[in-house]
């Protein structure tokens, strides 16, 4: 071959090589800075595992027992909560770690932390039963963040990073659960569900203007699961001989929460200039694999793999409860909190919602 034929084609593997490693790192570069989570069980990845005080805490086995090394870390789930799987799908970091965790590094401070709390919720209220960190106070530690972040990359940058970070907010179901069905403290003041629902979702409104006025910009609030369908829901209204099923009236209800919080998101993005703030569906895609569980690889749709939510067992996993083996069957990882299947699926329709934060 002549000296200029060879010498071509050198050329062009090295460039055919630059290109690919470039489309490579173009996919794998973070599509946010930081992502930062606020919220409730579903999303709390450790920090009820650092406070005294609460009463729920995953710092046990079974739970994470599908994670690497089989950690407990405090995540209310077999595996990876769904805000690690967006995480992971923004190219940001595999899990996110819970802001009380000891001896957290730079570099985890810099891509972002959870805030949330398990047992937590919008209500106040719903916290004294729970002892979890209640929602409100939630920005308090997302202010503590910013003063380290600043003292590690400096003012200017920091703010460049939480204007541009991804926050997912995860809250509601307790409130409903603990102040109005399973203890009704909160129906004495607010007889009608309706009504219950305005005073949450004024709440909840509230904490997003506490975050935008702390620098958030980019922000997903997810919207109520069927909360009739929870297994331990379904327990609290199942008498001798009645098939479980799920309790149409809650879930009629959480349909309704989550029109109005439809229609309230927009309305909180017009009066927060340079916010986009987007509603993330919980409840349909939950809602499609209660009703179509062989789509899903789901067997048990009504029983936690452990921690059932049976009248004779425990709502949550310890060291007594029954693991079953195929954990990918169950819809359900304890009485109240999914599993890492059911986040997997779940996870794709976050995200959807979520790309819409995203620069183009």
């Amino acid at each position: 071959m002549p000296t200029s034929k060879i010498i071509a084609a050198v050329l062009f593997l090295i460039t055919l090589a630059v290109s690919c490693n470039a489309a490579e790192n173009a996919t794998t570069q973070p599509l946010a800075p930081a992502i930062l989570i606020f919220g409730e069980t579903t999303v709390d990845t450790g920090n009820n595992n650092y406070d005294p005080k609460s009463n729920f805490k995953a710092n046990h086995i079974p739970y994470g027992v599908d994670l690497p090394g089989k950690l407990a870390s405090g995540r209310f789930s077999n595996g990876k909560l769904f805000c690690d799987i967006v995480a992971s799908k923004l190219h940001i970091k595999d899990l996110v770690p819970p802001f009380l965790q000891p001896e957290l590094s730079d570099a985890e401070i810099v891509t972002g932390v959870s805030f949330a709390s398990a047992g937590s919720g919008y209500d106040d209220q719903t916290t004294r039963t729970t002892k979890a960190i209640p929602v409100s106070y939630q920005p308090t530690m997302f202010k503590n963040y910013i003063a380290r972040l600043k003292g590690i990359v400096g003012d200017k940058k920091a703010m460049e990073i939480i204007n541009g970070a991804i926050v997912m907010i995860s809250a509601g179901t307790n409130d409903f659960i603990l102040n109005y069905y399973d203890i009704p403290t909160r129906r004495l003041e607010y007889p009608k569900i309706s009504d219950y629902q305005d005073f949450v979702l004024k709440r909840l409104e509230n904490f997003v203007k506490e975050l935008y006025n702390l620098g958030s910009r980019k922000i997903s609030v997810g919207g109520l699961s069927p909360i009739g369908c929870l297994p331990i829901q379904m327990t609290s209204k199942i008498s001798r001989g009645v098939i479980r099923k799920c309790i149409a009236s809650q879930n009629k209800d959480a349909v309704l929460y989550n029109d109005k919080l439809q229609k309230l998101l927009p309305a909180i993005e017009a009066s927060l200039p340079g916010s986009r703030i987007v509603y993330a569906n919980v409840y349909d895609p939950l809602m499609d694999m209660f009703q179509n569980p062989t789509k899903y690889g789901f067997t048990e749709t009504k029983k936690g793999c452990c921690g059932t939510g049976l009248l004779e067992t425990s709502d949550s996993c310890n060291s007594r409860s029954k693991l079953r083996s195929n954990h990918s069957e169950y819809m359900f990882f304890d009485s109240i909190h999914p599993s890492l299947a059911t986040y997997n699926h779940l996870s794709g329709s976050i995200y959807s919602s979520i790309s819409k934060l995203l620069d183009q």
